[in-house]
């Protein structure tokens, strides 16, 4: 298949010339911030800094990054851009500890964030002439709307099915012949194995692309899902803060998500010390939006661990890619004094051939950690032999000591008995108070 894009000059712009056009950006944008935002200009203020100082990206580091907690400190408007009344939407995160993020757009800024999905479904071969179904929740979380919009722009008849309510969903798939599929990985594998146990094999199922993100998942998960649906499954990257879905995405190539650096700048720093760390180092990403009118992001830090990459791509695109996410520095578990990612955990798991579906329980008892690995078996693999799983679980807790280096508890439980979810899935119960 060729490689399709949504915006050809753009997406195969010479390196040197992106370079101009990120610097221009970035001049204009620090004075756009320095003007009309005044919690921002004040830690510049702090670091003393000027945008009189700012002439292109080598000069990125002199300014001071943004964290989750300014947002909480500057909620809800210390860190707009523009008049109220010229905003037409906001967004927020689903997150559930602290004060809410809550985003504001322009319509330009609407405009620019539709593009990057659009960007995203052309890379998954999308056309004027597909089906796309949006199973991304809708409203206040951005994974509905910002591919909603991107299908629109690409001309394709967008089913807006939200998440949920998964009898519906496998209805539409096969009576409207949807061939691109938008939702969580999670809620992929969940409507993959309906799909079977309804008798349905790849072939019988007219998707032939998923567009996934919003939760951490491996290449394992990957293709697990690509087997069940019949697909080629394609990640997306993005976060609320800096608009949504389409920040990055993953091309034919499928070896990194292309940054669509027209919009934003991306850094990686040491989490620790914050220096920036050079290129091919992981490390946390770091984004500046270039661009954005009502909520412009300078120096965000996302607290996501990963690499970039400039290395030229078989798809032709010339933006910088950044590595699946290895996980979250601040959802990163330290066990015992290990650093555990819950995507290492699923890659044992996987690759023992168990489904997607498992829980992850921490908890301390008597001041020691405790690690416990809850895994649903299929009904295929389910017994009440009881040998039998006790020497499954052996199996697995040897997998899993030898990928993290400590030892974890495993239960076999029998299948549907972990609940499942419609959104993100609820991998980890941490019951430390700590």
């Amino acid at each position: 298949m060729a490689e399709h894009y949504y915006q050809p000059e753009i997406e195969t712009m010479p390196r040197e010339q992106m370079k101009e056009l990120q610097d221009e950006k970035l001049r204009v944008q620090v004075q756009h911030v320095w003007d009309n935002v005044p919690y921002y200009r004040k830690k510049m203020e702090e670091k003393g800094v000027s945008p009189e100082d700012i002439h292109g990206q080598e000069d990125l580091k002199k300014l001071p990054f943004l964290s989750k907690a300014d947002l909480r400190e500057a909620y809800p408007y210390g860190l707009m851009g523009k008049p109220l009344k010229d905003c037409v939407r906001i967004q927020s995160t689903s997150g559930t500890t602290g004060k809410r993020v809550v985003a504001f757009y322009t319509q330009h800024d609407l405009d620019l964030w539709e593009d990057c999905c659009a960007r995203a479904i052309c890379a998954a071969g999308g056309t004027d002439e597909d089906v796309c179904q949006v199973s991304y929740g809708y409203g206040l979380f951005t994974g509905g709307p910002g591919l909603n919009g991107g299908s629109h722009k690409v001309g394709s008849l967008t089913i807006p099915t939200s998440s949920g309510n998964t009898e519906r969903q496998i209805m539409f798939i096969q009576d409207l012949s949807a061939t691109i599929l938008c939702c969580t990985p999670s809620y992929a594998a969940y409507l993959g194995e309906t799909m079977a146990e309804m008798g349905l094999k790849p072939e019988d199922i007219p998707l032939k692309a998923g567009i996934f993100g919003a939760e951490a998942w491996s290449e394992e998960m990957r293709r697990d899902i690509e087997n069940t649906l019949g697909i080629k499954a394609y990640d997306i990257y993005g976060l609320t803060e800096l608009s949504g879905p389409g920040v990055a995405f993953e091309c034919s190539e499928q070896n990194g998500m292309h940054i669509n650096e027209d919009h934003f700048i991306a850094e990686i720093i040491d989490p620790e010390t914050e220096e920036v760390l050079p290129e091919g180092s992981e490390g946390e990403l770091v984004f500046t939006a270039i661009d954005k009118e009502a909520f412009p992001m300078m120096r965000y830090r996302t607290r996501d661990i990963c690499s970039l990459s400039r290395k030229p791509c078989s798809c032709g695109r010339t933006h910088v890619r950044m590595a699946k996410p290895k996980g979250r520095s601040d959802d990163m578990l330290i066990i015992r004094g290990v650093n555990v990612f819950p995507s290492q955990i699923e890659t044992v798991l996987l690759n023992n051939g168990y489904p997607a579906n498992y829980q992850i329980i921490v908890d301390r008892v008597r001041n020691t950690d405790t690690l416990d690995v809850q895994v649903e078996m299929t009904p295929e693999m389910f017994t009440d032999n009881i040998g039998e799983i006790e020497e499954r679980q052996k199996t697995l807790v040897e997998g899993l000591k030898s990928m993290l280096g400590l030892k974890a508890k495993v239960s076999l439980v029998a299948p549907k008995t972990i609940a499942r979810s419609e959104g993100k899935a609820v991998r980890v119960i941490d019951k430390r108070k700590i």
